[in-house]
């Protein structure tokens, strides 16, 4: 780090997500006495675990207690309500401040590519958990649930967590955060089948073993598996931490594969080796057809075996895609930023999902960050950059109004006092409702 005359670095993050929390806490330990801005586009902090843990997965969410604590250090702030690319430019914040951090993520949809995957009814996983925890992006969708089936496509614990919140009973969501709007359409939807389809075998899914044993004690629900496509045991070949995570996952598909499937009004049926050909329907999702599939030297091979499910919805977890800033240049595999271990350019840097793509857990962000922070810091030029000081005059003049930490806490005290029973916090589901609260 190299200082120049002026006062100590000033730092932009641009995503208050996990991944900009993170990145704003290592920076503050590699940089003492720095300057740490977090802009985010929406008035309300905490990305994902706001937005994207399960609504009923309370316990997750206690992670933003410690964010809570990284946002009131006197040298972090948040700024919030500035969206960058509309209010303001990377290259205008790069005029502000010492290093720029994006850690925006990546929010979008991998597409389901196959035809009549356009059709009504068929949605991406980002926008249906957007959608019933209340992301304003996404609270307008407007899912097709009137049918008794729906097909989740995905062997990840997101494509688990759509099966359970449309699978549990209305008591068994009423001490979640679950959107308003979400709960009143679940309620009345009563789906009795939701089909979790992935291309390869059970054994090669990424489903955590709690997520699983979760689906063996909802109240309404049983989740079943089909006995023929569930091994008798892992492969020698794996390592034993390997087989000893895989092995407790096929305990739960081999209960699973005993389940009476009438025992309760609902079911999760899990279904495996099986690939989308084509959504089949004229004005909107009537059933999806699929091909048997089968993994030959790691890679999946269509069998010329298809079958169909019917189903009133589709909903594809199969990854997710980065939103290019600045015109930045995006990864072949479109999910991440074009990067160096995290430098895009002198000055600029990426951390998350935005840099890796999307995978680990949320506290992988934090190992992520402080490597990026470090470099940060090997490479830190401080000159006399203003920071905020300079930027909240571009954005007034602009029109922006902007919030801050304080902001947050009203909207959250806001949405504490909504909520009635036991739910914790009633949320808002629009930027309008939000600003409202503030006066704006």
């Amino acid at each position: 780090m190299t200082t120049g005359q002026g006062p100590g670095p000033k730092f932009a993050i641009v995503g208050a997500g996990p991944a900009g929390f993170y990145a704003a806490e290592a920076l503050d330990t590699e940089c003492p006495g720095a300057e740490i801005d977090i802009i985010e586009r929406l008035p309300t902090p905490f990305g994902l675990i706001r937005a994207g843990v399960a609504p009923d997965h309370q316990t997750t969410k206690t992670i933003q207690d410690a964010f809570e604590q990284i946002a009131q250090r006197p040298n972090v702030r948040i700024v919030g309500n500035v969206e960058v690319d509309r209010d303001v430019t990377i290259a205008e914040l790069a005029q502000f401040y010492d290093a720029v951090v994006l850690a925006s993520g990546a929010p979008d949809d991998a597409p389901l590519d196959v035809p009549g995957g356009d059709l009504p009814g068929v949605y991406g996983a980002a926008e249906f958990v957007g959608w019933y925890n209340a992301h304003p992006d996404h609270a307008g969708l407007d899912p097709l649930l009137d049918r008794d089936s729906v097909v989740v496509i995905g062997n990840g614990n997101v494509a688990i967590d759509i099966a359970r919140i449309l699978s549990k009973s209305a008591a068994e969501l009423a001490t979640s955060d679950i959107a308003a709007h979400a709960s009143e359409r679940l309620a009345q939807a009563r789906i009795s089948d939701v089909h979790i389809v992935g291309r390869r075998g059970p054994l090669e899914a990424k489903f955590t073993t709690v997520e699983l044993r979760e689906l063996g004690e909802l109240e309404e629900a049983v989740a079943v598996a089909e006995s023929h496509q569930i091994p008798d045991a892992v492969g020698s070949e794996l390592s034993p931490r390997d087989r000893r995570v895989k092995g407790k996952n096929l305990e739960c598909f081999k209960s699973f594969a005993q389940t009476d499937p009438s025992a309760k009004a609902r079911r999760i049926r899990f279904q495996f080796n099986a690939r989308p050909l084509e959504v089949l329907g004229n004005e909107r999702v009537e059933a999806i057809c699929f091909e048997r599939t089968r993994v030959e030297n790691g890679q999946v091979a269509g069998t010329g075996e298809t079958f169909e499910i019917a189903c009133g919805a589709v909903i594809s977890a199969i990854g997710y895609r980065a939103r290019p800033l600045g015109g930045l240049a995006v990864s072949a595999t479109g999910d991440r930023l074009t990067n160096t271990d995290g430098r895009i350019a002198p000055g600029l840097y990426v951390v998350g999902w935005l840099r890796r793509g999307p995978s680990g857990k949320i506290g992988t962000n934090r190992t992520d960050a402080e490597d990026v922070a470090a470099l940060i810091r090997s490479e830190l030029v401080v000159g006399d950059k203003p920071g905020l000081a300079g930027l909240k005059p571009l954005l007034a003049s602009r029109n922006v109004r902007t919030t801050d930490y304080v902001d947050w806490k009203k909207i959250e005290a806001a949405e504490i006092a909504a909520a009635s029973g036991d739910k914790p916090r009633c949320k808002f589901a629009t930027m309008h409702e939000m600003l409202a609260v503030l006066g704006a």
